[in-house]
């Protein structure tokens, strides 16, 4: 089944604005101005500040949520349904998972590679599928377990690469990369446990998915914005690269602002992007598939990778080719994307048959998913899909 110019619209919102938003935050850290009272030009290096812009662009999907809202409840036959009441706390503990993990990949994203940044985050699929079975009760399929395999082999290659890798800039020195390569990883960790407690304490609730994204983006604006007084005091040495060494310091990016605008581009760009992004993946879900949207994701690495190789921002490296294509393996196991191709194979047809009947329940949800993004799936139609989607793949990898 062919997709039609409105699923092809939204792949591309999806694809593009799901690069650039991790193209302009690595581009506001690649600038250097002066800072207040007259001190020297320094880089601008404030990854809270980027955090507080991303978690703004996902409070603003609230905004959006309640315009539809109110649009459609002027139609004659309302047709979004708006979800049921609950209580905004759900989200919070899901919300603070989110800027814990948020943080600490913008502070990796200013010691690494934008490319190694987003093929790492890859590593989610690993943890979510172990914690899905510890704290789920979830049964893992043998092709998803091999799945996190394939992922735990293309995340050594991809640091394997970075490790053999030359730096064009001295800012990203060996013990940098390799120090902000772990945080990524480890900010996966936090993405998992975030998805898990969505799965188990919101996902049961008939949430829209827009009010959702906004709700938890509210709760991270609100207390990182709040944390930014004490970080202001909080004297880190070494660990900053601003000129106070504290953890953060907004003043200074202000100020930084304020003498270069370019810098206010590019975290625009980050906010809306983000906004754009999500409204995007929920609706690639709803009118395509969630594996699609699945794909798609693992997709935006290669158009970062080929960006910031054209920009100049970083060397090619082959091995980074190969772990892309490992990793992107791992995750079309992992969500079942070989399927349609076993189908097609007579011997290998009742293998996909068996494993169809044994899953129970849903998969974890990927990056960004969030509750209610799955409702209303016709497995049917996500075959198909995925069967298009597969087709797609094979053109854009002969070409």
């Amino acid at each position: 089944m062919a997709w039609t110019k409105y699923q092809l619209f939204l792949a591309g919102l999806m694809l593009t604005t799901g690069s650039l938003n991790t193209l302009s935050a690595k581009w506001a850290d690649m600038f250097s101005a002066k800072g207040c009272h007259d001190e020297p030009v320094h880089a601008f290096s404030h990854p809270f500040v980027q955090a507080v812009g991303m978690f703004m662009g996902e409070f603003s999907c609230l905004a959006v949520f309640y315009i539809l809202i109110c649009t459609d409840r002027r139609r004659p036959e309302p047709r979004i349904n708006p979800g049921q009441d609950f209580h905004p706390l759900l989200f919070f503990a899901p919300a603070m998972c989110d800027m814990t993990a948020t943080c600490i990949m913008y502070v990796a994203l200013n010691m690494t590679s934008a490319s190694s940044f987003q093929m790492l985050r890859g590593a989610v699929i690993i943890f979510t599928g172990l914690l899905s079975v510890t704290f789920l009760g979830r049964r893992l399929q043998k092709s998803q377990w091999l799945g996190i395999l394939t992922t735990i082999v293309g995340l050594i290659i991809v640091g394997l690469a970075d490790f053999f890798s030359k730096h064009k800039d001295d800012t990203h020195k060996l013990s940098d990369v390799i120090t902000g390569d772990l945080l990524i990883i480890m900010a996966q960790v936090i993405v998992s446990v975030q998805m898990v407690l969505e799965e188990k304490f919101v996902y049961k609730h008939d949430v829209h998915p827009l009010k959702a994204v906004g709700t938890e983006g509210f709760f991270g604006f609100v207390v990182l914005s709040l944390l930014l007084i004490p970080m202001y005091f909080i004297h880190v040495g070494n660990f900053s690269d601003n000129p106070r060494q504290v953890l953060e310091d907004a003043l200074d990016a202000f100020c930084q602002i304020g003498h270069k605008p370019l810098i206010l581009l590019a975290l625009l760009g980050n906010t809306v992007s983000i906004a754009f992004f999500n409204f995007a993946g929920i609706s690639v879900t709803k009118e395509i598939s969630a594996t699609t949207r699945m794909v798609l994701d693992s997709l935006r690495t290669l158009v970062i990778w080929v960006v910031s190789l054209a920009l100049g921002w970083e060397q090619f490296h082959g091995l980074q080719v190969l772990g892309f294509l490992v990793l992107l393996v791992g995750t079309a196991l992992y969500n079942g994307l070989h399927r349609p191709l076993l189908a097609r194979i007579p011997c290998c047809a009742h293998l996909v048959a068996t494993e169809e009947e044994e899953e129970g329940g849903g998969q974890p949800r990927g990056e960004g998913e969030t509750a209610g993004g799955r409702q209303g799936a016709d497995p049917g139609r996500e075959l198909k899909q995925e069967d298009t989607l597969w087709r797609t793949l094979s053109g854009i990898v002969c070409f």
